[in-house]
């Protein structure tokens, strides 16, 4: 195959495959990342070795090629630790490729903090990890470069060291002498934009990793936060309207008889239940039968899953639904919105909107198990008692985290807050929201917090220990 004619391969071209480059052949053995008709990331062999390829084509091809090969040479001009550049070239009928080392064993920095991410915040292991890329960010500021596009998995540990990756997300200032500190202080804003908000505190005490390699600039932590939020921000929003287009990350399909929503990598695993997901919720073990939703347990080879479909129970309900966004795209937006904002949930899957000529009928959202005990099984033996300290500290944090990202859950009974995985998890989304108006937050969230306390009798010891210890939230107006 030519290299041209690969823009035409589509999302997961066929493997293994061989493309001509130049006067060599270059065989594909793994797609790492793929951006259709423009991007190919690949695993393959050339002249014998294994490399990894970056090729280039479509349109847009000469930009992106001059964008990698500029960032590769800028990394390996100011000696910092970056893959070898083996080959590279341009044609312009074809499209470009760079060659680059393969790190065999290479792990990416994400990968580890996964590892670790549900541990205490800040815990020694999560130290660990957020420490050594914040001095290699330091290592690369010193040098007068920043990567436009950074974040953990652009990190690679390799045989005991860290590796850059990514030329094309790396710019220069002035290279060889220190990054200004405004474009520090954006950089670092958008590293720490992409951790989980409960680390906030922590921040401080990070940057003394990156401050041991670079202390050019004195790094003002209100003005460190306010530009992290503000990234955190535009990071969700952005974010929010990915999870329903078609992207690397997601499959989306529309027509007059609905839309499917589904994460890319869940897709094959999903295709029998995204065609008849009605099927499937008949065969499915019932966890609420109601004439509004249906939500059942479906076991799977190797995955268990939860369907929730939302019924129309006559034509007066379909009135009130059929021009209104679903209930299922609602709790999808929102799944994905506690997501990023580090509140657990069940991970959400796929999204299914019946249509008949464009107007919404029944709709289903697909989410992981939450195999997890529900908070009124959980402290049902400790009502005049106290429950294990680290349970009562979980649920403070989670209170913590609606009241700083300002979210009600809507219907906050003891059945929809699970225990798993050493933490609460919210479940049933349905009415959850993300408040702008700080007045209409503090109504919503002092209605969740009596609707958990009810789950109690006032006069039992549990109920007066948590109405002690859960926080209040009443935000001030100018919050």
């Amino acid at each position: 195959m030519k290299l041209e004619q690969l823009r035409l391969a589509g999302r997961t071209p066929a493997l293994p495959m061989r493309i001509a480059l130049g006067a060599d052949e270059l065989l594909v053995e793994q797609w790492l990342r793929v951006l259709p008709g423009q991007r190919y990331v690949a695993r393959a062999q050339w002249r014998g070795s294994s490399v990894l390829a970056k090729l280039l084509v479509g349109d847009r091809a000469r930009r992106h090629f001059d964008r990698e090969l500029a960032g590769a040479q800028l990394l390996a001009a100011q000696q910092l630790t970056t893959p070898v550049l083996l080959e590279k070239s341009f044609d312009e009928g074809d499209g470009g490729w760079l060659l680059f080392e393969f790190l065999d064993g290479a792990n990416s920095l994400n990968d580890a903090w996964l590892g670790v991410a549900r541990q205490v915040p800040l815990s020694d292991a999560q130290q660990a990890v957020l420490g050594s890329a914040l001095a290699e960010i330091a290592h690369l500021h010193a040098k007068g470069l920043w990567q436009s596009d950074l974040h953990l998995g652009n990190l690679m540990r390799h045989d005991q060291r860290l590796y850059l990756i990514d030329g094309g997300g790396i710019r220069a200032e002035k290279p060889g002498q220190p990054l200004s500190r405004e474009r520090v202080l954006e950089n670092l804003a958008l590293f720490f934009a992409q951790l989980p908000a409960m680390l906030e505190p922590f921040i401080e005490e990070l940057l003394v990793h990156y401050l041991l390699v670079n202390n050019s600039h004195a790094l003002p932590l209100e003005a460190l936060l306010e530009k992290m939020r503000a990234a955190r921000y535009r990071r969700l929003t952005g974010y929010l309207k990915k999870i329903v287009r078609d992207c690397t990350e997601f499959s989306v399909r529309r027509d007059d008889n609905g839309l499917i929503a589904v994460r890319r990598e869940r897709e094959v695993q999903l295709q029998a239940v995204l065609r008849d997901p009605d099927d499937w919720v008949a065969r499915g073990s019932a966890l609420k039968q109601g004439g509004s939703a249906t939500v059942v347990r479906v076991d799977l080879p190797g995955q268990t899953l939860v369907i929730k479909r939302y019924n129309i129970k006559g034509v007066a309900h379909w009135l009130k639904r059929f021009w209104r966004p679903s209930r299922a795209w609602h709790s999808w937006i929102e799944a994905h919105r506690l997501e990023v904002l580090g509140i657990a949930t069940p991970q959400p899957l796929a999204m299914i909107e019946v249509r008949r000529l464009g107007l919404r009928g029944r709709s289903y959202l697909i989410t992981d198990y939450a195999n997890g005990q529900d908070i009124i099984a959980r402290f049902a033996p400790y009502v005049d008692g106290t429950p294990p300290e680290a349970e009562l500290l979980a649920l403070e944090q989670l209170f913590a985290a609606l009241i700083r990202e300002r979210i009600s859950h809507g219907d906050l009974k003891g059945t929809n807050m699970l225990w798993r995985d050493g933490g609460w998890a919210l479940i049933d989304l349905d009415a959850l929201q993300q408040h702008r108006n700080v007045a209409r937050f503090n109504q919503a969230f002092a209605k969740d917090r009596d609707r958990l306390l009810r789950n109690w009798p006032v006069d039992s010891a549990l109920y007066r220990l948590l109405d002690q210890r859960l926080p209040k939230g009443s935000l001030k107006q100018d919050a």
